[in-house]
């Protein structure tokens, strides 16, 4: 996860100062390349699943991941990635479900739709990355 430096509160605003990601979006880096061979599709969700799987340990259940909220810190490695986007992400307990409809349209696992989920829901939503890596495009 991408790591916050410091917070800084203005008259207005609050300005978050975070680590630089200067390989910019995973969206933007298969949007340059294309789909990704097998092994990079592997090893990419691996390193999703991973961050999922410590963002569920601790009770945090993420609900919008999407190639868009996984940054490349280095523009030279495809595997330096760091997750962002945790506007929508809420604390959960063991079995608790939730109502809300959130998260993006095309990552979204239908039980958000039916206003009844848990955390398997971030697991949908990187299934649907690993489909779009190995294929270059949506499944819907």
């Amino acid at each position: 996860m991408v790591s916050i430096k410091g917070a800084y509160e203005g008259s207005l605003y609050v300005h978050l100062v975070m680590e630089l990601c200067a390989g910019r979006t995973l969206f933007d880096r298969f949007i340059q390349k294309g789909h990704c061979s097998e092994r990079k599709a592997a090893e990419l969700t691996r390193i999703i699943v991973e961050v999922v799987e410590t963002c569920h340990s601790v009770g945090v259940m993420h609900r919008d991941l999407k190639p868009e909220n996984f940054m490349l810190v280095n523009k030279d490695d495809d595997f330096s990635l760091k997750t962002i986007g945790f506007g929508l992400s809420v604390f959960f307990n063991p079995g608790q479900l939730f109502t809300d409809v959130v998260g993006s349209p095309c990552y979204v696992a239908p039980e958000v739709l039916f206003n009844h989920y848990g955390p398997e829901a971030d697991m949908r939503s990187a299934g649907v990355i690993m489909y779009i890596l190995l294929s270059g495009v949506p499944p819907f």
